[in-house]
């Protein structure tokens, strides 16, 4: 039950929001292009991206974006 609890809220179980999420979002997409692990640089960001459509959406269209240009 632990380890199923722990997937479904994370590492540490913290999401960061909405707000933050956009505002982090360009630092987040730098880091991973960056072969960096993102995620210990902005923690809940994965989880917020796992479980939010829209702003994974976001994500997505920055990433490709960024690895476009």
């Amino acid at each position: 039950m632990t380890d199923n609890l722990n997937r479904l809220l994370g590492r540490d179980g913290y999401d960061i929001g909405c707000d933050a999420c956009f505002d982090e979002l360009d630092r987040y997409v730098e880091l991973e292009l960056a072969g960096a692990d993102a995620e210990r640089g902005i923690p809940g960001m994965r989880l917020h991206l796992d479980s939010c459509a829209a702003c994974r959406d976001e994500y997505e269209s920055l990433l490709e974006l960024a690895r476009a240009g």
